[in-house]
């Protein structure tokens, strides 16, 4: 099922039932049945693979250097060019998304991403490879915040953490699948042969097309009413049908367990707002600042670990490179638990408790290896692993929490923004962490620059941060 995304309001007058308002009360009458779980398989096995596309860089890069006789400078570019490219891409990719749709930009990222793949695979020299890495980190960049607004506007308020965070889980599953399949072929087989494997999900792109439909949100808001009311009657019938039940009535108004100040009916201007102007207007001028600081904390403790410590633990310590990435692995992986464990417990701790709590039990985790003086790889393996179950579980939060802070008409656009701030905390986290190395007489140094800025984080999102959970959408942002 699919609609066009591309056409100006529907004339004619609304049907029955189809304003913003109406819209929201269905999807909050919805039951959780087998047409929502296929509608998040599909966009997750995207996302999963996209992520996937992500990692293979870093595998390549060994037969890389020595085909092209590659310099630092040179591998570096490699290295960096597609993030740079993820930045411009999430901030491109929202502004889209809200103008022409949620479906039609994920399924045209995921098509690009594809055929950049199968395109790296021809690439005899450096030059050309930069350009297409640029060009996939843009179609990356941009499917994974608009996935996130999409999946929040087809999920009714109540759990609706627990049904978007198992989704999200996909992305750092494929990161992991994706070491794990890239450490195995590239050295049977070379790295053009794990490109190629990786341009055959872009033909994903037509299965979004036809299986997932447009979010009726979004065509209520942009004034399209008569394709908004088909495509919600279509979903309301496959819901039904999978539930086997005649669907409940619209639901009212549901009560705020914790009322905020900002709840308050929206002013004018921002009722008015869109567009980046609109994320610095009224109430979203707080919201895009306090979320902003946690993706930028929350990324650059979790790079700035992750992307050192097998470098530490082989000239800090004088583990083999086997043993290295093997304790790198570990902490990973207790970072996956820890986004398990937020997914879980989200709708009942809340937004904000997760953030404090997470970003908080890192930082203490972090300062307390630094004052122990981190002397053995032991010794990091351990508070590392448990620091990354509370600095994976709060940037897996993120991609919930973003889309609920704003209205439909900038959605897209504020996770978007989300996304390329987490950009920023993923290139500068690494690199003043190796300065700091540089520069220090201990590791431990390292460790206390890290639990520092895990320490903004928590205090940020412990106090300013506006909690979310188990409440519509059109509720926290009108």
């Amino acid at each position: 099922m699919s609609t066009d995304t591309s056409k100006d309001a529907v004339p004619g007058p609304p049907p029955a039932g189809t304003t913003r308002a109406a819209i929201a009360a269905r999807f909050e009458r919805l039951p959780l049945s087998r047409w929502h779980v296929t509608v998040r398989l599909i966009v997750g096995v995207v996302t999963f693979f996209e992520a996937f596309d992500q990692l293979l860089i870093a595998y390549a890069m060994p037969e890389l250097r020595d085909e092209w006789h590659l310099t630092t400078g040179d591998a570096t570019a490699v290295l960096t060019v597609g993030s740079v490219g993820m930045l411009i891409g999430a901030l491109l990719s929202g502004r889209l998304a809200d103008r022409y749709g949620r479906v039609k930009v994920i399924a045209y990222c995921v098509a690009a991403s594809g055929l950049v793949s199968l395109a790296l695979t021809a690439c005899t020299s450096l030059t050309p490879f930069l350009a297409l890495r640029f060009v996939q980190g843009l179609a990356i960049g941009g499917e994974v915040p608009v996935a996130a607004a999409f999946i929040s506007e087809i999920t009714r308020s109540f759990k609706r953490g627990r049904f978007v965070l198992l989704y999200e889980l996909v992305f750092p599953a494929g990161l992991t699948i994706g070491a794990l399949v890239a450490a195995w072929v590239v050295p049977a087989a070379g790295w053009r042969v794990m490109f190629a494997i990786a341009a055959v999900p872009g033909l994903l792109a037509f299965l979004v097309q036809r299986r997932v439909p447009e979010s009726p949100r979004w065509l209520a808001d942009r004034g399209r009413l008569t394709e908004a009311e088909t495509v919600m009657s279509l979903i309301e019938a496959k819901v039904s049908a999978a539930t086997g039940e005649p669907l409940p009535p619209p639901l009212g108004p549901s009560p705020t367990p914790e009322p905020a100040p900002a709840s308050a009916a929206a002013t004018p201007a921002e009722r008015a707002a869109s567009g980046v102007r609109g994320l610095f207007t009224g109430r979203y001028r707080r919201r895009t600042l306090v979320v902003g600081a946690i993706w930028f904390t929350g990324y650059f403790v979790n790079y700035g670990v992750t992307s050192w410590l097998p470098t530490i633990y082989k000239d800090e310590y004088g583990l083999t490179l086997s043993d290295a990435l093997l304790y790198s692995t570990v902490t990973s992986v207790a970072g996956l638990l820890g986004c398990l464990l937020v997914a879980l417990t989200v709708d009942v701790m809340g937004r904000r408790r997760i953030f404090a709590i997470c970003l908080g039990a890192s930082a203490a985790l972090l300062l307390t290896l630094a004052a122990l003086g981190a002397h053995s790889p032991a010794q990091v393996l351990l508070w590392t692993s448990l620091s990354a179950v509370g600095f994976f579980g709060s940037n897996i939060c993120l991609y919930l929490y973003t889309p609920e802070l704003y209205p439909t008409r900038m959605r897209a656009l504020g996770c978007s923004v989300g996304g390329a701030v987490n950009r920023l905390g993923v290139i500068l986290g690494p690199i003043l962490v190796g300065v700091v190395y540089a520069a220090g007489d201990s590791v431990a140094a390292v460790f206390v620059m890290l639990g520092a800025v895990a320490v903004v984080g928590a205090v940020v999102a412990g106090t300013l941060a506006e909690e979310t959970a188990n409440r519509p959408l059109e509720e926290i942002s009108p």
